[in-house]
């Protein structure tokens, strides 16, 4: 049976933590994990870049589903471009898969404010907080490397 982790985060985000992003890639690669991103530069291309099996959602990829899940949990969905709500739409298949019904195991992602929850979401966290709330409503664990801890709360995760 598959197995599948959504590897995402901020553009922004810190050059070591990009390196430290493609390691992982390629040890969950050689653990038989498959890559779930969104092609975006920064933590998406980092994880992409050192994944084996992989699966990349783009916006022309969101659904009138996909928008619709991703709608409920954006604070200010009215204000969003077309375009930058086919990206959140994005974000729903991502954590979900492209049936929208098989969680990733795990979401892997670096944002400025170490947002892990839907509740601890601020502007700081940015696209990424979609998925994190998807992700914690759906009972899917998060690990911020923004967090020192969560590298070790991960690799005891994954075993």
């Amino acid at each position: 049976m598959a197995k599948f982790y959504t590897g995402i985060g901020s553009r922004q985000t810190p050059k070591d933590i990009l390196m430290l992003m493609t390691t992982i890639a390629r040890k969950l690669a050689a653990l038989g994990w498959t890559l779930r991103s969104g092609g975006a530069d920064g933590a998406d291309s980092a994880f992409e870049s050192g994944a084996g099996l992989k699966n990349i959602y783009l916006a022309h990829h969101a659904t009138p589903a996909s928008t619709a899940i991703a709608a409920r949990f954006h604070p200010a969905w009215n204000r969003c471009s077309e375009f930058a709500r086919k990206l959140h739409g994005r974000n729903s298949f991502q954590v979900l898969g492209s049936d929208l019904n098989t969680p990733s195991s795990f979401l892997l992602c670096w944002t400025q404010d170490g947002c892990t929850c839907h509740a601890d979401r601020t502007i700081k966290t940015g696209g990424t907080g979609t998925a994190i709330s998807i992700a914690d409503h759906f009972g899917v664990p998060v690990f911020n490397l923004a967090r020192v801890d969560h590298l070790a709360r991960l690799f005891k995760f994954i075993g």
